[in-house]
């Protein structure tokens, strides 16, 4: 049986990957219209991945004997004045939610719930993934500067890596 502390901890970070999925389609939404197709496909796939983390947080509390919950979300941003921007947002929601999946992962050792923290290091991995990811991305974008080539190139390159990526797990 899961602990409540626990219990608790776990659903709040399930309204927090559930807001990360609409922050990212937001985001995918204003690179479709501004002419950023390739940003667009990589940021409606890491709208799907933050939903596939949510749903394992839900099987995983309901698994353990507890009952997720889903929370309000507050509206996300829609405007962005450019691509640079929008990969800044990423990064510090990123940072977020690393810190969030941290707090609850020091909770789980307080409570001594060993078999949540087990299950939390796929969240910390992931994180590390996902910051380094987004390091890379804003290191190109930083280097291209106001360059529409540039822009242009690194716009096919997400393309690129979306097409590449693998299947959401």
């Amino acid at each position: 049986m899961i602990k409540s502390a626990i219990e608790t901890a776990l659903n709040d970070q399930i309204m927090r990957e559930e807001h990360s999925s609409r922050i990212y389609l937001s985001m995918a939404i204003w690179c479709e219209v501004n002419g950023y197709p390739g940003a667009a496909a990589f940021l409606y796939r890491q709208a799907d991945e933050e939903r596939m983390h949510q749903l394992k947080l839900v099987h995983y509390i309901n698994d353990r004997g507890g009952k997720a919950m889903l929370k309000p979300l507050e509206l996300p941003n829609a405007d962005y004045n450019s691509l640079l921007e929008v990969f800044e947002e990423v990064m510090k929601h990123e940072q977020y939610i690393t810190a969030s999946i941290n707090d609850i992962y020091e909770i789980t050792l307080k409570e001594k719930d060993y078999t949540t923290g087990n299950f939390l290091q796929w969240y910390i991995n992931e994180q590390i993934e996902e910051e380094s990811t987004m390091s890379t991305i804003l290191d190109k974008i930083s280097l291209v500067g106001k360059d529409k080539a540039g822009m242009f190139h690194i716009d096919k390159e997400l393309d690129t890596m979306t097409a590449n990526a693998a299947p959401i797990a």
